[in-house]
């Protein structure tokens, strides 16, 4: 954790914080998600999943994993900092006129490209929504936060297993 300094919460929920850090060394930001790490060994494995599932996933459309370690009762995922936050920011910042359709299109596009590569790697999200779209400065579409993502043994034609945030139902179920 040395080698990074924080800059600021990016932030927060039940399972720990967002940090936007820098790395001393690389003179490079990152988004680093800090996890409590709970107490029983199962949940520990399960919150290890997050970082070796996005670890597999290297796409133009996919937040890019850096690395992740475990410190002072935590687990550190460090990835790629999407300058430009997420879509759900992007929206309330846009305050209710609407977005031009070449901009939603070129969106939709870069995260359509996000998803078919994440499944064609067996692996299903389970939790895409304007929160875990994340926008760069330079007009990339990035999906991340694979905290509810799961790795299918065999392919299915449908997953049965309910999962996300009330309100929300995501695109690849």
């Amino acid at each position: 954790m040395e080698e990074y300094k924080v800059l600021k919460v990016l932030g927060e929920g039940s399972f720990g914080r967002a940090l936007l850090v820098h790395h001393r060394i690389r003179d490079q930001k990152y988004a680093m998600k800090e996890i409590r790490l709970p107490m029983s060994s199962s949940d520990v494995e399960n919150s290890r999943k997050e970082a070796i599932l996005l670890a597999k996933m290297k796409h133009p459309n996919i937040v890019a994993y850096i690395e992740s370690f475990e410190a002072d009762g935590h687990l550190y995922i460090v990835m790629e900092y999407c300058d430009d936050g997420d879509l759900m920011q992007k929206i309330k910042h846009q305050g209710g006129s609407l977005f031009p359709e070449d901009t939603i299109l070129h969106w939709f596009v870069q995260m359509c490209l996000g998803v078919k590569h994440i499944h064609d790697k067996r692996v299903l999200h389970r939790d895409i929504k304007s929160k875990n779209v994340f926008l760069t400065q330079s007009g990339k579409v990035k999906l991340g936060d694979f905290g509810s993502a799961r790795l299918l043994a065999q392919y299915v034609d449908i997953s049965t297993d309910l999962s996300g945030v009330k309100f929300y139902f995501t695109i690849d179920r």
